[in-house]
Order: C-alpha cells, then sequence, then structure tokens
C-alpha cells in the first residue's frame, strides 16, 4: 500500500486560489492576499486581508476557504482569520463630527473561567514568562483549576518551559484542545509553528491569533487562566487588555531603573483600560551564590518602592537562583522540579497572595471600553 503524502504549503495555496466567493462569484485572489501561512504536522493556519470596507461582508468567504483546506487530504485542522490594514491618510482627516455616538468595544465571552490574570511587563528580558509559568503551577498546587495562555505571540516560550511537543488536537476541525501537563491547561503560538519560526506579522493578525486562542480553545471549567502577555503596551497587549474580562493584572520588574521606567507604563496602561492591579514582583531580585551570600547585582528594592510609590501592593521578591533557569531550559519548572525547595516555595508563597486577592474580590471584570468610531 502507497503511503499517503503529507500536505504540502503548495497544495494549500492552490486550493486557495480555486476557492470563489459564494455571494459575489469572484475568486479568492481577487478579494483577500493570503498572509503569513503556518503548517505544521497537519494543522494549518493562515490570515486573508482584505479590503477593511468589505471585512465583514467577506465572513462566507473565510468559511468556504478553511472548508476547502480542512477537506484536503492531510489536513488535521484549519485556522483562518480575516485582517485588514489601513492604509495611512493622504490627507489630514476631516475633523471629527462631534455628534457621532462611540461605539463600545465587545469584551470576548469566556464562560466557565471565574478568573483570568494577566502576567505583564513592560519591556522584555525580566522574566516574566518565568514568573507567569511558576505560578500558574503554584496555583495548581493550591488545588486551583488553572490554564495557562502564553500570549506572547512574538516569542512564544511555554513549550520549552513545560517540555511540550506535538500539536493540539482539536475534534471538529475548529475548536482546539489545550496541551495538559503538571495539572495546567496550556496553550501557545508555540505549539502551532516551529520554535525557530519569525512571526512577522501585522497588528490585525496578532490581534486575530490572540482572539482566537482565548475563543477557539476548550478552556472548560477553569478557576484562573494566566495569560502569559506580551511585553509593551502596543496593540497586542490593548486588546487584550480591553477585550478580554481581566479579573487583574501582576507586573514584572527587575530590580533597576530602567526596566522599572517601563514597568510604571505598563501600570498606566492597565489604570487607562481600568484593569485593577493585583500588585508587582520583582524578579531578578538578587543572586544568591552557591555559599549562600546575596548580591544585589540589578539593585536593590526598587519594584518595591515603585508599588508603594503607585499605592498598589508589592507581591514579593523572586532571587536570580541557577536552578530556576536551569529547570525553565529544561522543560521542568522549578516548582514541580523541586516542589519543597527553597525556589518553589517563594512561588508558592506568591501563588497564596494571589489566590487570596482571588478569594476576596480584590480583582474584578474589566468593564466595557468604549471608543469613537473613526468618522469620515
Amino acid at each position: 500500500m502507497t503511503a499517503k503524502k503529507p500536505i504540502t504549503k503548495e497544495a494549500i495555496l492552490t486550493a486557495l486560489n480555486s476557492v470563489s466567493d459564494p455571494q459575489s462569484g469572484a475568486p479568492l485572489t481577487d478579494l483577500a492576499t493570503i498572509q503569513g501561512l503556518v503548517l505544521r504536522e497537519g494543522h494549518v493556519g493562515f490570515s486573508l486581508e482584505v479590503d477593511p470596507a468589505k471585512g465583514p461582508a467577506l465572513e462566507p468567504l473565510r468559511l468556504v476557504a478553511e472548508k476547502t483546506i480542512t477537506d484536503l487530504p492531510g489536513v488535521l485542522s484549519v485556522t483562518a482569520v480575516l485582517t485588514a490594514h489601513n492604509e495611512p491618510p493622504a490627507q489630514p482627516p476631516k475633523e471629527r463630527p462631534q455628534s457621532r455616538k462611540p461605539q463600545a468595544v465587545q469584551p470576548i465571552a469566556l464562560p466557565g473561567i471565574k478568573s483570568i490574570i494577566a502576567v505583564a511587563s513592560g519591556k522584555g528580558g525580566v522574566g516574566k514568562s518565568t514568573i507567569a509559568a511558576n505560578l500558574s503551577v503554584a496555583l495548581a498546587r493550591l488545588g486551583l483549576k488553572t490554564g495557562l495562555l502564553d500570549a506572547d505571540i512574538y516569542g512564544p516560550s511555554m513549550p520549552r518551559m513545560f517540555g511540550l511537543t506535538g500539536r493540539p488536537e482539536t475534534d471538529d476541525g475548529k475548536i482546539l484542545k489545550p496541551m495538559e501537563k503538571y495539572g495546567l491547561k496550556i496553550m501557545s503560538m508555540g505549539l502551532m509553528v516551529d520554535e525557530d519560526t519569525a512571526m512577522i506579522w501585522r497588528g490585525p493578525m496578532v490581534q486575530s491569533a490572540l482572539t482566537q486562542m482565548l475563543q477557539d480553545v476548550a478552556w472548560g471549567e477553569l478557576d484562573v487562566l494566566v495569560i502569559d502577555m506580551p511585553p509593551g503596551t502596543g496593540d497586542a497587549q490593548l486588546t487584550l487588555a480591553q477585550r478580554v474580562p481581566l479579573t487583574g493584572a501582576i507586573v514584572v520588574s527587575t530590580p533597576q531603573e530602567i526596566a522599572l521606567a517601563d514597568a510604571r507604563r505598563g501600570l498606566a496602561m492597565f489604570e487607562k483600560t481600568h484593569v485593577p492591579v493585583l500588585g508587582i514582583v520583582e524578579n531578578m531580585a538578587y543572586f544568591v551564590s552557591p555559599g549562600g551570600e546575596k548580591s544585589y547585582i540589578f539593585g536593590q528594592g526598587g519594584a518595591r518602592q515603585t508599588a508603594q510609590a503607585r499605592g498598589c501592593d508589592f507581591l514579593g521578591e523572586v532571587p536570580l537562583y541557577t536552578s530556576i533557569r536551569e529547570q525553565s531550559d529544561a522543560g521542568t519548572p522549578v516548582t514541580i522540579a523541586d516542589p519543597d525547595g527553597p525556589e518553589a516555595t517563594i512561588f508558592m508563597d506568591l501563588a497564596a497572595r494571589v489566590a487570596a486577592k482571588l478569594s476576596s474580590g480584590a480583582g474584578r471584570a474589566a468593564p466595557q471600553i468604549e471608543i469613537l468610531d473613526s468618522g469620515e
């Protein structure tokens, strides 16, 4: 018996080029540009960049394109999204009419999830993902049904931190099952693409991917979903802060002023989007030498002082332990590798503080945010 040939990108593009809009009959290639095609072990993802004015009307075209690829031999799942890219106006825009009513940004509905926590940082390189991973494990060890979403589209790291391989499964080709490990439900863009693949995506594509990783994943019943946010305060972060009913946010920073300046920007973003800040965590607070001596490499107490100045809680210090880095690289969080060790105890204490805040109602669901229509 001849083995079936695996699906190829060329076959997918050929199939898409044959698709026509079911309403107008126009070929897909006249209405959309295929962007960001990803293929991994039978799982396919792509976006259709369309004219913003025609976006909503082309949803039937997206459905036909998705079904066409789903029906190809060797395809296990398909994720197709519509995106639109507005070119900058050639002339300054007209004055916005004063009578135009504001439009509300509709939140993403996530039934079954009691609390959602964003773990954020104003910049990369401060160990945010390490905090998010070990905090999630610690919350699960406290008995909470916990999920972890790796929302760092450009640099997903959870697959490596948890030693995850393979691809998420799906029963219907639309809703993905999160990976499960150490009592957590985990989803990451890193599970859909090669680890070394560069995610060169525009803002609308990132926003669509984030929305789908929330809505099109079978999270089930959770006490808490931890979201490892992308670093910074750009479009992706605002999409999550405005559309996801966040219970609260945790801001991670290292002690030095160059990191704290960015952390304050992150705090300001949450304040403007009315997301409660549960507190600040100081990562890499000090280095512990093999002899037990503490060295404050990046300064001392900067995050604690920032928390006091901004009127939010200081949730604790996480030292720069070699074991935390080694276990993260090895795919076993330190909270699992040495659950009774001093490193894990730090994260268990952090999780206990966060859990207490959730049970006391310290956070809340983000309110509906209003933005003005773009006008003419």
